[in-house]
């Protein structure tokens, strides 16, 4: 039974700092894609960040680049989002997702539940 499960949001000022972690069971995840989305009340789900399974290769959005890292952690089956000046408008849920094949599209295999994630002014 695949199972994506996300956790470390929660409520933070602006200008702070969270880490989002997403563990994984159920299939290959050092074989996989594995991609952090996020999706704001009212809004469309948007891609925020992923990374390859082959060579840690990492991708961003225009909104969170310079801002985000994501990383990996095969050993543990987990990846990481770590978030740094956080914006009121990164005010989201964050969703973890994979896929075997990391091409910039948005159709995943496997998707979390969500982490809340809220910024304050």
């Amino acid at each position: 039974q695949v199972q994506l499960v996300e956790s470390g949001g929660g409520l933070v000022q602006a200008g702070g700092s969270l880490r989002l972690s997403c563990a994984a069971s159920g299939f290959t995840f050092s074989a996989y894609c594995m991609g952090w989305f996020r999706q704001a009340p009212g809004k469309e789900r948007e891609f925020v960040a992923r990374i390859t399974w082959s060579d840690f290769s990492t991708y961003y959005s225009e909104p969170v680049k310079g801002r985000f890292t994501i990383s990996r952690d095969n050993a543990v089956n987990t990846v990481y989002l770590q978030m740094n000046s956080l914006k009121p408008e990164d005010t989201a849920v964050y969703y973890c997702a994979a896929k075997t094949y990391c091409d910039p599209g948005v159709f995943y295999d496997y998707w979390g539940q969500g982490t809340q994630v809220t910024v304050s002014s």
